[in-house]
């Protein structure tokens, strides 16, 4: 009789053991299910960036080598999504030249961007002269006695995606948008020959 009791125990705690297990998983994938069709609606896209405009007020190159610089830049920026708005923070943006920052790195303020909307900030980038490599110092001195000069607009910073209730945690933005400023004529506003468009990393 005592062993019938203890093999009914057993069985009911197995029994017990099994539902709860079987909860748990359940749970679990409708946790799952309910994630997946979130992600599937709201699904974030990357924001677009493009530079639309660039003025360059000052322009040298100097012993030891320096560059010294000052450039304004005027950088569009999409949200795609129809659902999501996007938060920036830790913004800052600098100009390098064949790879090499001329510009020493500008804080931009934070920006929230609404759904399926542009917004363009012109920070001025510069001011303060650079240490660069002497190949570079030389490369942009003949590119400046030529007229045009090739050059590397970057924004980095973090970005946070909101839909409703729901916001995603910090991803880290790097935004690298390649332009072609001409220097003949006056500085100030020189026409801005071409740029290739914006790779955006998240």
């Amino acid at each position: 009789m005592d062993k019938e009791k203890r093999s009914g125990r057993a069985y009911d705690l197995a029994g017990t053991r099994r539902r709860t297990c079987g909860a748990i998983a359940i749970l679990l994938f409708l946790a799952g299910l309910t994630a997946l069709i979130v992600y599937l609606v709201y699904r974030p896209h990357k924001p677009q960036f493009s530079v639309i405009g660039a003025a360059v007020y000052n322009l040298n190159t100097s012993a030891p080598p320096l560059v010294s610089t000052t450039m304004q830049f005027t950088i569009a920026t999409r949200n795609p999504n129809r659902r999501v708005s996007i938060y920036y923070d830790r913004l800052s943006a600098y100009v390098s030249y064949r790879n090499q920052a001329i510009t020493l790195p500008l804080a931009l303020p934070p920006l929230h961007q609404g759904k399926r909307t542009t917004v363009a900030v012109s920070p001025v980038l510069g001011g303060t002269a650079v240490p660069v490599a002497a190949d570079v110092a030389n490369g942009l001195a003949v590119d400046e006695a030529y007229g045009v000069v090739g050059l590397m607009v970057v924004v980095m910073g973090r970005l946070r995606w909101k839909a409703g209730a729901i916001r995603t945690g910090h991803y880290g933005l790097y935004v690298r948008c390649d332009v072609m400023v001409g220097l003949k004529g006056a500085m100030g506003q020189p026409p801005l020959l071409g740029s290739s468009g914006c790779k955006v990393d998240t």
